[in-house]
């Protein structure tokens, strides 16, 4: 039998021209391979890379706990604990109709979600892939991006008859990346994570700019919340559920939001609110163990994800804990 081997490509019917690489089972014979005793070896050595002690991990709890306690108790924590201004739970008896416009680490999803009371919704959707290079340029073409999927959104329901004509609809603003509130509708971006980094958009309002660019482009909407995926799964799934006590996100990063008491809660003490009152907290946990690095171990594998990344030293439990889509293999 004759070895086939060699490369050639393949076009997509999108247009796309991928690689194609040929080669049989005979191109393996006379390669070197590793016996049984080298492979358990190398088995071994990898587990002891990435095995932890009980005591290590009683260490790194103890860690990751403080940490937690110190992002309620001070404001420009590494782990920032951000009160989201979101009061509450709901009650499952809520109607009405409200867009929503999620912002995440792949793509921008566009929603139309309808509340029927009951704990029972309805969702329309729509999902636009991001590109790497709309993550890095300038932040107010990001928001002008979104703007117009959700115009294009909102013009196919109309046209559906899903949607009526000259209304405008509250919007929630779905943003998950670290921003700190003084309000619901308010949000000045803290810094990207998940790969993003638009320039001219840490430190600003992202609210203000998404409203610049929904007036730009004539959208009919209005954003009356801004929140982070966690704090919305968190919200929607108690709506469902309300047995739900917190949320944790498995995606581009990792993440949990949690109903904080707003007594235990003393970076907020000076605000005057309810100390009964009970209030969501976006953890951003994975943050936690950034830049000093003193308590999550770091293999070679994990130093070069992280000099690999657009933020060397940052979201270091996301990166190192395997829980995040984006540095899980």
């Amino acid at each position: 039998m004759s070895s086939r081997r060699g490369s050639t490509s393949v076009v997509l019917p999108s247009g796309q021209t991928l690689p194609s690489y040929t080669r049989s089972s005979e191109d393996d014979d006379g390669l070197p391979h590793a016996t049984k005793k080298k492979m358990a070896d190398h088995l071994r050595k990898y587990e002891s890379l990435f095995t932890l002690t009980p005591q290590r991990m009683r260490i790194i709890v103890e860690a990751f706990k403080e940490s937690l306690e110190l992002g309620l108790s001070k404001h420009g924590q590494v782990v920032p604990m951000i009160p989201t201004y979101v009061f509450g739970w709901p009650s499952g008896k809520e109607t009405g109709k409200y867009l929503a416009v999620d912002l995440g680490g792949t793509n921008l999803r566009v929603c139309l979600v309808t509340l029927e009371g009951e704990g029972k919704f309805e969702i329309t959707q729509s999902k636009y892939r991001l590109s790497e290079e709309q993550k890095q340029e300038d932040g107010q073409k990001l928001f002008d991006f979104c703007a117009e999927c959700l115009k294009a959104f909102i013009d196919s329901n109309i046209e559906a008859g899903v949607i009526e004509k000259d209304i405008t609809l509250p919007l929630g603003f779905t943003f998950s990346y670290p921003c700190s509130q003084d309000r619901i509708d308010h949000g000045v971006l803290i810094r990207w994570t998940k790969g993003f980094g638009a320039p001219n958009t840490e430190g600003h309002d992202v609210v203000a700019m998404f409203r610049q660019s929904l007036a730009k482009h004539s959208v009919p909407a209005d954003v009356v919340a801004l929140t982070c995926d966690t704090t919305g799964t968190l919200i929607a799934s108690h709506y469902v559920n309300p047995k739900t006590r917190i949320a944790c996100i498995f995606g581009t990063g990792c993440n949990a939001a949690y109903m904080e008491r707003v007594a235990d809660i003393p970076k907020i003490a000076h605000l005057g609110i309810d100390p009964n009152a009970e209030i969501a907290i976006n953890c951003e946990w994975g943050a936690f163990d950034s830049f000093e690095h003193e308590n999550l171990p770091r293999t070679k594998y994990d130093i070069s994800i992280d000099e690999s990344s657009n933020k060397p030293g940052e979201q270091a439990n996301s990166s190192r804990d395997g829980t995040s889509g984006r540095s899980s293999g």
